[in-house]
């Protein structure tokens, strides 16, 4: 029987997403044949994942750039991922505001081997994606962000999701960060009826961009919903 690790790992491993977008958006695979990325994502998910146990899931938007699009790992950048985790990158290093504020929080909470047992985060969309903004320049861009490519990506969230729901994720309750990304969760699981209930956080990264001064209540926020596990 596959380990909890064993499945995510062919799951990112397989990840692939061809709807066609417009010129001015592309998809964002950082595992699709990226050797930095693979052996970053085999390294963390069998350090904290090689069991066969239950967990709970929290649910980003898609990955950015700077996190898991440069690391394959969800809001876990370079400077985390040898402090907090153990795992050196010597080949990249990327700094990621968010990371800052997760850890934070997983260090309250009992440090990266105790959370990780008992939760596994990913994002609404497993892979992100850019667009092409008036400077010409290629900028991170969210799944909701048009009406359009939300449409385009619904299916394919509703089965990655399925699909990660089967690695063994308790479905009672899941996590959801960022209040605009619930409107849109919302929609699927009416329609998908994935998870029986959900709490929603405010996204680290507008924690750590508009409420830095007050990080440690939000810390707070989160450790009263998860600790109820």
């Amino acid at each position: 029987m596959a380990t909890f690790a064993e499945k995510v790992i062919t799951f990112h491993k397989n990840l692939s997403f061809n709807v066609p977008l417009g010129e001015n958006i592309q998809v964002m695979n950082p595992f699709e044949e990226n050797e930095t990325v693979l052996g970053i994502l085999e390294k963390f998910y069998t350090k904290f994942f090689s069991d066969s146990q239950s967990r709970r899931i929290l649910l980003g938007i898609n990955p950015g750039r700077l996190g898991a699009g440069a690391t394959g790992i969800p809001f876990t950048d370079t400077k985390r991922l040898s402090e907090e985790c153990g795992i050196e990158t010597a080949s990249l290093q990327t700094h990621e505001p968010s990371s800052v504020f997760v850890y934070d929080m997983i260090k309250a909470y009992g440090g990266s081997e105790k959370f990780y047992s008992k939760f596994y985060i990913n994002s609404i969309c497993p892979l992100g994606f850019i667009e092409k903004n008036k400077k010409g320049n290629w900028v991170n861009c969210n799944y909701y962000d048009y009406p359009q490519l939300f449409e385009s990506t619904k299916e394919f969230i509703v089965s990655t999701l399925r699909q990660q729901i089967a690695f063994g994720i308790d479905t009672s309750v899941c996590y959801i960060l960022g209040k605009r990304n619930e409107k849109f969760f919302k929609e699927i699981n009416e329609e998908a009826r994935l998870f029986d209930s959900f709490v929603v956080f405010d996204h680290p990264r507008y924690i750590v961009q508009y409420k830095g001064k007050q990080k440690e209540a939000y810390i707070e926020k989160y450790l009263k919903e998860l600790k109820r596990v």
